[in-house]
């Protein structure tokens, strides 16, 4: 038989990858979205690529404080506080196009990598709520689970970010893409029950570092992996594809999805 709290565990759980879910097809769509966009007004690929610069500066300080926030504040503040920011930012891209420029997109995507990983942490911290502390082979399945999810459903993204640019427009899209993330919102307000997690007020932000020379060394190697994955893969090749082999914006969109 579950236990009630057991149960609530794995109630709460649900909810919060429902929402990470949400919020990954919603951050794969507006990289599509953004791109684009801004290269069809005449950005060269700098400016474009510059565009995503803060998005991938706050999402590293994102990882860095957020668990500080999480530990303080409990898994279910900081997952709320992401998904807030992200209507907020999807919000900013909304304002008349001649106020787009750079530094005030590169602010809005800014605010869009901080719920990225601040969503992000909240879920994937989450299963240690419902798999046994004893049971580390448990848990390790089931970060790869959520992880294997999260690489599905951003390429659901990509495509989503260029079926609605192509059939809507940018505006509309984000508008669309606003509405999911509020409900995803919505639904853990109104649902969640409890906090997801013991806050301790008296958690120390130095605690966030890793004593560990190795893990350390691997953190940052991870850093220049990512930052090279997506100069290449969210920038240049569908520029490339879009200018030189004159491809759609749904069929680029299909292109990284299905890569």
């Amino acid at each position: 038989m579950t236990m009630p709290g057991r149960a609530g565990d794995l109630r709460n759980y649900a909810l919060v990858t429902g929402a990470y879910w949400a919020d990954t097809i919603t951050d794969g769509a507006i990289r599509v979205l953004v791109l684009f966009y801004f290269y069809e007004r005449g950005y060269s690929p700098f400016e474009v690529a510059s565009l995503f610069l803060f998005y991938e500066i706050f999402g590293i300080v994102t990882n860095l404080v957020g668990g500080w926030l999480a530990a303080r504040l409990g898994l279910k503040a900081t997952l709320v506080m992401g998904l807030a920011v992200q209507v907020v930012a999807l919000g900013m891209l909304t304002v008349p196009a001649g106020w787009l420029v750079v530094p005030y997109v590169m602010a809005a995507q800014a605010l869009s990598g901080i719920a990225k990983d601040l969503t992000k942490m909240s879920s994937k911290s989450a299963v240690k709520l419902v798999v046994p502390a004893d049971a580390p082979a448990a848990l390790f399945r089931w970060v790869a689970i959520l992880t294997g999810s999260k690489n599905a459903l951003k390429g659901v993204g990509f495509f989503l970010g260029g079926l609605l640019l192509t059939v809507v427009g940018f505006r509309a899209s984000l508008l669309l893409l606003a509405a999911l993330v509020l409900t995803a919102l919505l639904v853990i307000v109104m649902f969640m029950r409890g906090e997801l997690g013991r806050a301790d007020s008296k958690a120390r932000f130095a605690q966030m570092f890793s004593n560990s020379r190795a893990v350390n060394l691997l953190s940052a190697a991870r850093l220049f992996l990512f930052a090279s994955r997506d100069v290449w893969f969210v920038v240049g090749v569908p520029v490339f594809l879009r200018s030189e082999q004159g491809w759609s914006f749904w069929q680029v969109g299909s292109f990284m999805a299905g890569s």
